[in-house]
């Protein structure tokens, strides 16, 4: 039975042909794009579950791409995992800040991309419970996922609504940035690069928040937590 279907846009034939067979084994279905234009007609016109967008696209990039994507209501619901050569820290904050979900420097271990893309569709898939969170100004629908501050609704991107639920679920318990890792992102490792991914999207989640931005709280040295009691 099929676990769902992953567009794979890269220009490398031979990096698609891997990645295809490696998916397809695990059950997966495919589509592809080779260049960025033809990926978000692809996106549109296939409704994948997750895409796999490499950074170095000819004409349009991986990240006008990722941004264009993450800016359509139709479409900024869908998983992005980010493919590159580029390990620097500051390449990849700038991809997460575009809306990328996560990412996989190449070269990569077959294992791992199945392991990531699984995460990735599991965590955005929508939960059966249409439990509604009522605090203040804010109003989440955790079965539909839906968001409103006010009653104007707030657009979070996948990995930011997975964060609100994780602290949200804590009930005020302090949760380091490795368990919000392993919770929100699917695997368990720490770095440079996995620290500032958390502090990224905890940062753009209180922007999206505004008036009830202070109720997510930094524990020094410890992690963060929401503030059910202000």
């Amino acid at each position: 039975m099929a676990k769902g279907k992953i567009l794979i846009v890269d220009d490398e034939k031979n990096i698609v042909e891997a990645v295809k067979y490696n998916l397809e084994k695990d059950g997966f279905r495919t589509a592809v794009a080779l260049d960025g234009a033809k990926a978000l007609e692809a996106a549109k016109r296939e409704a994948p579950d997750l895409i796999l967008l490499d950074w170095m696209l000819p004409g349009m990039d991986g990240l006008e791409v990722c941004r264009t994507l993450k800016q359509d209501p139709k479409m900024r619901h869908i998983p992005v995992l980010m493919l590159t050569v580029k390990s620097d820290v500051t390449d990849k904050v700038l991809g997460l800040e575009m809306g990328a979900d996560d990412y996989l420097t190449k070269p990569f271990s077959p294992r791992e991309l199945v392991a990531r893309v699984k995460a990735l569709i599991r965590r955005a898939s929508p939960a059966p419970e249409a439990d509604v969170f009522q605090l203040d100004d804010l109003k989440v629908d955790w079965g539909r996922y839906v968001v409103s501050l006010k009653g104007k609704p707030v657009e979070l991107t996948s990995k930011e609504f997975e964060l609100l639920r994780a602290l949200v679920e804590a009930k005020g318990r302090v949760l380091s940035r490795d368990a919000l890792l392993e919770r929100v992102w699917g695997y368990e490792r720490s770095g440079e690069i996995e620290t500032r991914t958390v502090d990224l999207h905890v940062s753009q989640l209180r922007k999206k928040l505004k008036t009830m931005a202070d109720r997510i709280v930094t524990v020094k040295n410890a992690g963060y937590r929401f503030a059910i009691d202000a």
